[in-house]
Parts: C-alpha cells; structure tokens; sequence
C-alpha cells in the first residue's frame, strides 16, 4: 500500500507467525509493517511480539503493534484482552539498540510514537553489520505465490 510516509504492509495478529507473508509485503516495497492484534493474555501476546520482531530483523523493515485493550462485555469472546502496542526496529547500529523504538505499558489506552527513517532502513539494507534481505540464498530454494484469477 502506498502511503504518504512510504510503502507499508499489513498482516493481521496470527499472519505476523508466517515469516512468508511478512517477505512478500517486503519484496513489494513495504517498509513499514502494521499489525493489529487481539489476544486474551500475555502469552498469546508474546507469540505475536517476538514473532514481529523477527520480521523486523529478517526483513531489515519497520514493525509497528497495535492492540485491543479495554473490554466489550456483551460480545462474545471480547470479554479479556492483553496488549502492549509496540515499534520494533531491525536489530543493527541505526536503529534502536535493543530493537523497539517504542513501547506501551501493558493494557494502557495509549499511543506509541517514534521518528523512523526510511533512509536508515535502506542504508542498512545495503550496508549494514548484517544484511539479511541481500544475502538471501536464492540458489537453494525458491517461493511461488498463487493469485487467486
């Protein structure tokens, strides 16, 4: 989707534990990734994030989580939640050192901001300590996408 901050992606919660997904939104020019999520506890939570920040790194791109919080206690299985909305970066010397650019607190209505460069996303891609995107092995596997007609 072209925006006027750059080219993002968007995979919804459970799409963002199929590193597949998250490279063909890359290899169509995404930079940013966004992913709604909804879970009920922690650890669901966790599954989501870390699997979010592995797309950041294997991707070298932007990830930002966004979740529910609150609850709606007359629709059924949207009594709980659990939710820390985040920004991850790719984990190398541009970007933050740890790999979030941004944190919540656990199930706070809030908003995550940062200031991403999309120069430093494509100045590691091409230089970087490590570049994952560039040394992909092409030459022992391959991906076929199937479009619907």
């Amino acid at each position: 989707i072209q925006t006027d901050c750059g080219p993002i992606g968007v995979m919804i919660c459970y799409d963002s534990e199929f590193p597949e997904l998250a490279r063909h939104l890359v290899d169509q020019g995404a930079l940013i990734l966004f992913v709604p999520f909804c879970t009920d506890e922690r650890r669901g939570y966790l599954r989501v994030r870390y699997c979010c920040q592995a797309r950041a790194v294997e991707n070298q791109c932007y990830v930002a989580l966004s979740g529910v919080v609150g609850n709606l206690p007359n629709v059924e299985n949207m009594d709980i939640h659990y939710a820390e909305s985040c920004i991850l970066t790719p984990s190398d010397f541009p970007f933050a050192r740890d790999g979030v650019a941004a944190d919540t607190a656990p199930n706070t209505e809030t908003i995550a901001l940062a200031d991403l460069s999309l120069s430093d996303l494509l100045t590691a891609r091409q230089s970087g300590a490590v570049q994952n995107l560039k040394d992909r092995r092409f030459d022992l596997y391959s991906v076929s996408w199937k479009k619907d007609g």
